[in-house]
């Protein structure tokens, strides 16, 4: 069975293609699954697109949007929710060539509003809210001069969907795009700094298609729950069948287990998405109702590290030979690194809440990983003294064909990100980790979020674990008061869900003796307790430690 993309040339590269060989030799499998909400007996009831569906329904809105404008190489801002909309639209987009700006409307609309602008769109796709906000904020939309409503246009100016939507179908003659031009922006989340437009190509999208493929060895036969949006355009590409869940795609952390089981039981889920929020969220519900997933084979989780205790919990629920994957990467470079629950919870568990960091695997084919020495400045050129010893810790960087390139408009931030070798670059990935004599990476926490004082240099992550061993702690978070070079540790606390806090002044006493068992620990001397850790939004995962740092100052001085 052919399943590599069609393409007009040598040179074209286009990740709509996928979809076109998926519609041609798998044309009435299911492509898109979702709820469209249930009868008077609770039961949910689906609409979907088949392969061939989906093809012919973003043939005819490329061909609209073609007709006003929306065209080759035009930014456009895309805000639709998960739906079957979504998914037509995206390739839609992308067989006419242009540049889907897409934003995490959860990092707060203040942020939200200052990425649209850097952005310099020139279309706007969205449903009404997103024409409401443009309409109360006019002046982060100055460059938009065309206006597509996803569904009921009420009070503003433009055109819907549906009158652009062409009506008689014809095979789009699909953009001859080349590997390196630009297909999307994606924005990160900014939870360790200010967000930033990542500049994709359709040739980092091909490479990443094909080695996460390569990687998980999916087959078109699989069906997929993507809890994380972004993930799910992979889907089409993949041949796999995406069944969008019934759920906030920004608060993970608080999703409804039982609709989750219920999606997977519905359509015989095999692969599933998840951060690591959702999965303990989810988890916690299985293991206290005794809830089996026999049919998943596969279980991806990225975003954050997924702590071993929350792996074992959802492995419960999975039958023998079915995995979770922890990967590694970033919105820059993705995926870099992947393995298997099992080598998890036999081997680097143990190793993990010793304090040696999180092993996040070995590097996917076609992914160099490097590990530099430690610094905050641009690093112009590469030269092989730039790599540390092995097993120390440095920042890690990483080269492959899936890396983007830069951001949008951003020299600033290329500089401190991107060093040059030769026609090629390494991307700085910001994080902190050592590789050991198996070759896996052991991430040690964010360059930023290291805390230095007068004798030593402490990593999150690893200090973090001597903690999280104590049965009452949830999670826990390490950041420094004071300049750095000069700097205090302080470790934050937050317990249980469930706890009442009882007992403090023992719990502090306790959690100050097990920091004396570590050497990595026995400098930190001062514990604060916090209700709840701001988190990122889009994984629920990632801790705002910025925030955090600003709180334990002010505790301190209190304490």
């Amino acid at each position: 069975m052919q399943t590599t993309p069609d393409k007009a040339d040598g040179s074209t590269v286009n990740v709509a293609t996928y979809l076109r060989t998926m519609a041609r030799v798998q044309p009435y499998k299911r492509a898109v699954v979702s709820p469209a909400g249930r009868d008077r007996h609770g039961r949910v009831a689906y609409s979907h697109l088949t392969f061939r569906q989906l093809d012919i329904e973003s043939d005819c809105l490329a061909q609209g949007l073609d007709n006003v404008g929306v065209s080759r190489g035009v930014r456009t801002i895309l805000m639709v929710k998960p739906s079957l909309d979504f998914f037509a639209l995206v390739f839609a987009l992308f067989k006419v060539g242009a540049v889907p700006v897409v934003v995490d409307p959860g990092m707060g609309i203040g942020r939200m509003l200052n990425c649209l602008s850097e952005s310099r769109a020139q279309a706007l796709i969205g449903i009404p809210p997103a024409h409401v906000l443009r309409t109360l904020a006019p002046k982060y939309f100055k460059t938009v001069t065309t206006f597509i409503t996803v569904g009921s246009r009420w009070f503003w100016g433009g055109l819907t969907l549906d009158r652009v939507r062409q009506r008689h179908w014809e095979p789009y003659p699909m953009a001859d795009t080349r590997p390196d031009e630009i297909a999307a922006i994606l924005f990160t989340t900014g939870s360790t700094g200010p967000a930033k437009g990542v500049f994709y190509t359709h040739g980092v999208f091909d490479a990443q298609v094909r080695n996460i493929k390569a990687q998980f060895n999916i087959t078109p036969s699989e069906i997929d729950l993507p809890t994380f949006p972004l993930f799910a355009l992979f889907d089409p590409a993949l041949g796999m069948t995406a069944i969008i869940p019934d759920m906030d795609p920004t608060q993970p952390a608080r999703v409804n287990p039982e609709k989750i089981i219920e999606a997977i039981g519905d359509h015989g889920v095999t692969n599933m998405f998840a951060s690591p929020a959702l999965l303990n969220r989810v988890g916690r519900y299985g293991k206290e109702n005794g809830i089996k997933l026999p049919t998943v084979k596969r279980v991806i989780s990225a975003g954050a590290p997924a702590a071993p205790a929350n792996i074992e919990q959802f492995s419960a629920m999975l039958t023998d030979g079915a995995l979770i994957h922890t990967g590694y990467g970033a919105t820059e470079a993705m995926p870099v690194s992947s393995f298997g629950s099992d080598e998890i919870l036999s081997e680097t568990r143990k190793l993990s809440e010793k304090g040696f960091g999180m092993c996040v695997g070995r590097p996917i084919s076609g992914i160099d990983v490097r590990i530099i020495r430690i610094s905050d400045g641009p690093i112009a050129q590469w030269t092989d003294d730039l790599r540390v010893s092995d097993g120390e810790t440095g920042e890690i960087a990483v080269r492959g064909d899936q890396v983007t390139r830069g951001y949008f408009e951003r020299p600033r931030d290329d500089a401190l990100a991107k060093i040059q070798d030769g026609d090629r670059f390494w991307h700085r990935m910001g994080d902190l980790g050592w590789l050991d004599k198996k070759g896996r990476i052991w991430f040690c926490g964010r360059k930023s979020h290291r805390v230095v004082t007068e004798s030593a240099t402490l990593f999150t992550i690893p200090c973090e674990a001597i903690f999280n061993n104590h049965p009452r702690v949830f999670r826990s978070a390490l950041v420094g008061i004071g300049t750095q070079g000069k700097q205090r540790p302080v470790m934050c606390i937050e317990l249980e869900p469930g706890d009442k806090g009882s007992g403090k002044k023992a719990l502090k006493q306790e959690l100050l003796e097990l920091a004396q068992t570590s050497p990595i620990t026995q400098s930190i001397e001062t514990i604060l307790f916090h209700r709840s850790f701001p988190v990122d939004i889009r994984h629920n995962s990632k801790i705002f430690r910025e925030k955090l740092t600003i709180w334990a100052e002010k505790k301190a001085k209190s304490v």
